[in-house]
This record gives C-alpha cells, sequence and structure tokens, in this order.
C-alpha cells in the first residue's frame, strides 16, 4: 500500500474554499465530501487536503483554531512540473480571489511562489531544476 497523505485545513465557508479550488482546476473525491468536509485531490491516490468547516474542525482538537490570515500555522507545499506551471496555479488562485504573500523566487536550482487561499492558509509552489547526473 502506498503512503498517503491528509492535510486538514479549517475553512470559514465551505463551498466558498470548493469553488475556489476548483477554480484552480482541483477535483473533490464525492466519497468523502459532505455539508462539513471535502475531500480535495490534490495527487490522485496520495495526496489530499481536506477541507473541513471549522465547526467540524473543531470536533479534531482541543486548542484553538488559527486565523491564518493573522499568524501561520502550517505552509503547504506542492511540487510542480515546471515554471510555468507554478505561474499558472498562482494566476488562477489570484483570479479566484486568493492573494499572493511574496513575489516569486528564482534560486537556480528551484523556482518558487505561492499563494494564501480564502481563509489565509499559505500553499508553497515550487518547480525543482533537474540535476545533470555525472
Amino acid at each position: 500500500m502506498n503512503k498517503q497523505i491528509f492535510v486538514n485545513l479549517p475553512v470559514k465557508n465551505l463551498e466558498k474554499s470548493k469553488a475556489f479550488f476548483a477554480a484552480l482546476g482541483y477535483t473533490f473525491n464525492p466519497q468523502f465530501t459532505n455539508e462539513n468536509a471535502a475531500s480535495m485531490v490534490i495527487h490522485e491516490d496520495s495526496i489530499y487536503a481536506m477541507l473541513l468547516a471549522e465547526d467540524f474542525f473543531r470536533n479534531f482538537t482541543g486548542k484553538p483554531i488559527v486565523n491564518a490570515h493573522e499568524a501561520t500555522e502550517v505552509l503547504v507545499c506542492l511540487s510542480c512540473e515546471s515554471r510555468e506551471e507554478v505561474d499558472e496555479l498562482v494566476r488562477k488562485a489570484v483570479a479566484a480571489g486568493g492573494k499572493t504573500p511574496r513575489e516569486p523566487q528564482d534560486h537556480g536550482f528551484m523556482y518558487a511562489h505561492g499563494f494564501e487561499d480564502l481563509d489565509g492558509h499559505t500553499w508553497e509552489l515550487v518547480h525543482m531544476a533537474q540535476q545533470s547526473q555525472q
């Protein structure tokens, strides 16, 4: 069995969050999506984000929920196949109501940019340059 990751994020408005991420091209697994949660497929069979309505999210923790517009609780970083894919996802996120927290970063070996979703969660996007084999 392959390992999977499920990133659980609290959201204020589940329907608006689903529309935001659908505008970026992500789909949702209807088997695990209802009025309290949406299972967003990031990479088929391995990476998912569970968007959980805040009231439902509270069932999983006794800690306060961080306001991601004011404090950083997590940085979600996804790899992309090209610089163009990085830029396109950021463009779609901004068009759907997201924000860019900083300018793109070109480190030579890695190109990075990102966006904040409607709830302020930071999504970093990176493209790693192929290392030449020696």
